[in-house]
């Protein structure tokens, strides 16, 4: 079995994040560590940001299918870290 880490960079983090919230939601028994980064100030919060996820070893239909469905959002960017 594998395991899997993806990164997924959100360019519009305010506009896509319910719509990505409800993906990962569905996704989320297969998830075991979610991580989520952006630049924050007092005044102001970065419209982009970062999620990364570590799944669950032998998860990868779950994974292939949560990878599409993000990939339909458009404005992120995924990039996966396979360790055999």
């Amino acid at each position: 079995m594998s395991k899997v880490i993806m990164g997924i960079q959100v360019k519009e983090r305010m506009q896509d994040a319910p719509k990505l919230q409800s993906i990962l939601s569905r996704y989320g028994c297969s998830i075991n560590t979610r991580l989520g980064l952006h630049m924050a100030t007092l005044d102001s919060c970065s419209p982009s940001g970062l999620i990364i996820l570590e799944f669950v070893e032998g998860a990868d239909e779950e994974i292939a299918k949560a990878e599409k469905e993000l990939n339909a959002l458009g404005g992120i960017v995924i990039k996966k870290m396979i360790f055999e």
